[in-house]
């Protein structure tokens, strides 16, 4: 397959590739589109170097699955360009996410939607991705009417230029220096901020309602309610989720591991007595999610607290991408 992939220099677009490469994608030829500072930028793959092209509205001749990384704003203005000249997009923006003839999918939860598609399927949020992994075998068995939920999410989710932030103010803090700042509004070195994308009139993020704008759709489910609170921490890589659920049916936490020892893409690490339990450190760079700290919650009826651990590069936007253009 003629692969393209828009964002190629970013964070996700490295991820793209390397997950391409490690889960031997039959890519016949791939396209690297960017910016125009970025052109003529040389990027491995499978032993060679493959220099990046800036993206136009021609560069999608020839092209089967277009992977988008780049923003929605670029998402929303060559897409089209993409489906017109042939191509399947996979979007991992938020820009068409809520439409209701683009499929949004994770591939373990609702894979079968990409075959309703006007030539557009979108990825879900990060931690709406993570949380699902282990959400979505919870309601197969018990029915989730509602959970609360804290997010905490690593600076890789804002870009590669977060990373360089906290990289820099860990460097200027060990050596007596003024700390930079940039990406963030306040320094998230040594610190957390209860603030992941813009607030609405409500109190609550953009983000914050994804878990459930999202999760309604993935799980087809449009009675789901969630509240979240979305916090990024010092981390670099991979997102974290406290989750409390209330269900429909009894549950059980023998019942609860049977049916997420079942799903894919999830591992159970449950033995808080022996200090195992899932950590961003050693998910970070894992395709499996991690699930643990199981227990009954004692102040829901059917209650369920979990914690779930994925990489955000990966299952929250590279290796989803990548599994919805294998469906394909």
């Amino acid at each position: 397959m003629h692969v393209a992939i828009v964002g190629a220099t970013g964070a996700v677009g490295i991820e793209m590739m390397k997950t391409l490469e490690k889960r031997n994608f039959p890519v016949g030829k791939l396209t690297l589109l960017a910016s125009a500072r970025s052109a003529g930028k040389p990027l491995p793959f499978k032993g060679e170097m493959i220099p990046v092209q800036e993206l136009t509205e021609k560069s999608f001749a020839g092209v089967d699955v277009a992977l988008f990384s780049a923003g929605g704003g670029i998402s929303k203005q060559y897409a089209p360009f993409a489906t017109q000249a042939g191509a399947v997009v996979v979007d991992n923006s938020s820009a068409f996410r809520m439409e209701a003839d683009v499929p949004l999918v994770v591939p373990e939860v609702n894979g079968a939607d990409i075959k309703a598609n006007r030539g557009i399927i979108a990825n879900p949020n990060c931690s709406t991705a993570i949380t699902l992994m282990a959400l979505w075998p919870l309601h197969q068995a018990f029915g989730v009417k509602r959970i609360f939920a804290s997010t905490y999410q690593a600076v890789s989710g804002t870009g590669a230029q977060a990373i360089k932030e906290l990289e820099d103010q860990v460097a200027a803090i060990a050596a007596g220096q003024p700390v930079p700042r940039t990406v963030y509004p306040h320094q998230i070195a040594f610190n957390v901020l209860p603030h992941v994308d813009s607030f609405l009139e409500s109190g609550y993020t953009k983000e914050e309602m994804k878990m459930q704008n999202e999760g309604r759709r993935i799980m087809h489910h449009p009675s789901f309610k969630a509240s979240v609170t979305c916090v990024r921490v010092p981390v670099y890589r991979a997102h974290s989720i406290a989750v409390s659920a209330e269900f429909e049916r009894p549950v059980s936490i023998a019942a609860a591991r049977e049916a997420l020892a079942a799903a894919k893409g999830l591992d159970i690490l449950d033995e808080p007595a022996n200090a195992k339990y899932p950590l961003p450190l050693n998910v970070a760079g894992s395709d499996n999610c991690q699930v643990g700290r199981l227990r009954l919650d004692c102040a829901l009826d059917n209650g369920l607290a979990f914690w779930v651990v994925g990489d955000q590069l990966l299952k929250g936007a590279a290796l989803n991408a990548v599994q919805i253009a294998e469906l394909i």
